[in-house]
C-alpha cells in the first residue's frame, strides 16, 4: 500500500537518494527544516558512514523501506534512477524525482510501476522553482500569438546535457499550444555551426550556454510585428528549488500515478 501523506495529518517521513550531491545535500537541509517533514533517511554510496543531520548515510535502497519513508526525493542520474523508482514503487514509497534525461521507455516502465490504484505516486518535474513553473505556463499562453520564438537556457559548467530539462518541457509545451509552425529560420549562412541553435518542433530554436557563476536561468524571446515578449526566469542559488521539492513531499500522496509537471501541485 502506498505511504500516509500530510493530508491525513500525518508527519511525512522522508528520505533522500544522492544525499551527499550538491543538490541533495540542499534537500536534506531543505527537509530537515520543515516542520511538516521529518528526515529520516539518506542514501548515497559515494558517501557510506557519513552523518547528515543525524542520519547516517546508507550505501543502499534498503535504507527507505528500513527507515519507513513515505516519499524519496531522487536527485541522481538516469542510469541510477531507473533502477531506484521501480524500486520506490515496489516497496510503496513515493517518488519525488529532479532527475532529468529519461526517455520514452523510461516513461512507459516508470508509469507501469506508479499508481494510479492502490500503488504510490511519482512526481518528475524538470525544474522545481516556481518562478520557472510559472515561466513555462506563461510561455504556453504566449505561444499562439506570436510568429517567431526562441529559448535561451543558461547553466553552470556541470551540466551535461543540452538543451535542458526545462527548457525542453517549455518548447514541446510552446508547440503544444499552437495549430500551425513559428516562422522558419531565415539564416542563409551559418558562419560557426550551431550558432542558430537547435531546432525543436513547430521551429522554435533552443541555444544552450554554459557558464562559471551561473546555476539556472532561461529565456523564452516570442515576436511578431513591431513587438516582442520576453519572459525570463533566473535561479541564482540552489535553495530556489526547495519549496518546489517541500510542496511535492507534502501532497506527493494527493496526485494519483506519474505527473511529469509541478503545476498541478500549484493548483
Amino acid at each position: 500500500m502506498p505511504a500516509s501523506s500530510s493530508s491525513d495529518n500525518s508527519t511525512v517521513r522522508v528520505g533522500v537518494n544522492g544525499a551527499a550531491g550538491q543538490m541533495g545535500r540542499t534537500v536534506c537541509d531543505a527537509v530537515a527544516a520543515d516542520p511538516d517533514l521529518v528526515f529520516v533517511a539518506a542514501v548515497d554510496p559515494s558517501a557510506i558512514g557519513e552523518t547528515v543531520h543525524d542520519v547516517a548515510v546508507a550505501g543502499d535502497l534498503d535504507a527507505f523501506a528500513d527507515a519507513g519513508c513515505d516519499v524519496v526525493v531522487d536527485f541522481t542520474v538516469v542510469a541510477a534512477a531507473r533502477a531506484t523508482l521501480p524500486w520506490l514503487a515496489e516497496h510503496g514509497i513515493h517518488a519525488v524525482v529532479g532527475t532529468t534525461g529519461f526517455g520514452d521507455g523510461d516513461l512507459t516502465v516508470i508509469e507501469a510501476a506508479f499508481g494510479p490504484d492502490d500503488r504510490p505516486n511519482c512526481l518528475i518535474a524538470p525544474n522545481f522553482a516556481i518562478s520557472a513553473v510559472l515561466m513555462m505556463r506563461f510561455a504556453e499562453m504566449a505561444s499562439p500569438w506570436f510568429d517567431t520564438a526562441e529559448v535561451i537556457e543558461l547553466h553552470h559548467t556541470r551540466k551535461i546535457d543540452a538543451p535542458s530539462g526545462t527548457a525542453v518541457t517549455t518548447i514541446e509545451r510552446m508547440a503544444a499550444a499552437r495549430d500551425r509552425d513559428f516562422a522558419a529560420d531565415p539564416t542563409e549562412l551559418e558562419v560557426y555551426p550551431g550558432a542558430r541553435g537547435g531546432a525543436g518542433p513547430r521551429n522554435i530554436r533552443a541555444h544552450s550556454v554554459r557558464m562559471e557563476g551561473m546555476v539556472a536561468h532561461q529565456e523564452v524571446i516570442l515576436g511578431t510585428l513591431g513587438q516582442t515578449l520576453i519572459i525570463r526566469q533566473d535561479s541564482y542559488d540552489r535553495s530556489s528549488f526547495m519549496p518546489g521539492v517541500m510542496l511535492a513531499c507534502r501532497h506527493i500522496a494527493e496526485h494519483p500515478g506519474v505527473t511529469l509537471s509541478l503545476d498541478p501541485f500549484l493548483r
